[in-house]
């Protein structure tokens, strides 16, 4: 994440936009012709050898599903990659989703459930300190505890609820220096199950996303089929499970993006990330008043370093999925 998790684009009119595109708009946006950023998709994140709009076995073959998420990408200058699973019936939902984007700080998600799942319950609440010069930007919480003595430091459980709650950057990189930096996040990642997510550098450069970069880059699919495995799989022990889960549920960064376009009364537990190149993006389980949860993934980026990111996508990307799931 790179300084916030809110930016000037806002999310109204969700529901309406959706609507609208679900109707049959598959014809080009009410912005224009879309940007050179967004026509040149060869320019960010080419590294996927699958054919981004191609599904694979199993998903959704909804054309009108699909109409309508390029069409978002028209409306709003952007790249979008998707992954949805309704777990209870199986059925899922991809667009893009074997593309790759920059993960950002949905990263620390994967850094929260290694460390839940290697330390003991005294490690969690031993007080671990960090000197100021440890710090990096967008630290809103660990800054108030860096130094020595009295007061200072924080416990494991609390960098965890600050990389998770707040997105906080050097909190991420405390856990990476539990894990044996990058390089044993990787590792754990691999150790997983997941062969795609590339984890190369702390914060804040994991955050560049330059175009063609493969470093610090995932896909909606894999980023997916993580969480449901932390979340709602066997890969952390019931309790561990519970307190990452509950930790993604207080998320304070999350409120513009999948929770802005999910169905009303449902519980989401997500996890933000944001980074250059108009980086956005929300990965979350989310779970009905009754019934079995969904989990999505929503990757965007914009294409040009100093662009801001098109945050009501991913609510309005979100509403469809949740559409196309029947849900």
């Amino acid at each position: 994440m790179r300084d916030t998790d809110h930016r000037t684009w806002r999310a109204a009119g969700v529901l309406a936009a959706v609507a609208a595109l679900l109707a049959g708009c598959g014809g080009g946006s009410g912005d224009g012709t879309p940007r050179a950023a967004h026509a040149a998709p060869s320019g960010a994140a080419t590294s996927s050898a699958t054919p981004s709009a191609t599904p694979s076995a199993g998903d959704a073959q909804d054309a009108g599903a699909r109409r309508s998420f390029a069409e978002l990408e028209r409306r709003f200058h952007a790249h979008l990659g998707l992954y949805a699973l309704d777990t209870g019936s199986g059925r899922s939902v991809a667009y893009q989703a074997d593309r790759r984007f920059a993960h950002c700080s949905t990263i620390k998600v994967l850094a929260a459930g290694t460390l839940l799942k290697r330390a003991g319950g005294a490690e969690l609440d031993r007080v671990v300190t960090y000197p100021s010069s440890a710090l990096v930007p967008y630290s809103p919480i660990t800054s108030k505890h860096a130094g020595q003595g009295k007061g200072k430091g924080m416990t494991l459980r609390a960098i965890m609820a600050a990389a998770l709650r707040y997105s906080d950057n050097t909190a991420e990189n405390l856990m990476l220096d539990r894990l044996g930096g990058p390089a044993g996040l990787q590792e754990a990642v691999r150790a997983m199950g997941d062969a795609v997510t590339h984890v190369d550098r702390p914060e804040p450069a994991l955050n560049d996303a330059v175009p063609g970069d493969i470093r610090d880059t995932s896909t909606a699919r894999a980023l997916g089929t993580d969480l449901r495995s932390l979340l709602l799989g066997s890969a952390l022990p019931t309790g561990r499970r519970a307190l990452l889960t509950d930790l993604m549920v207080r998320n304070t960064t999350g409120g513009p993006y999948v929770r802005a376009g999910a169905p009303s009364g449902w519980k989401v537990a997500d996890k933000t990330g944001s980074g250059d190149y108009g980086t956005r993006n929300d990965i979350a389980v989310l779970w009905p008043p009754h019934g079995a949860p969904v989990v999505i993934s929503v990757l965007t980026d914009r294409g040009t370093p100093d662009a801001e990111s098109a945050d009501p996508l991913i609510a309005n990307a979100t509403t469809a999925a949740f559409t196309a799931l029947g849900r």
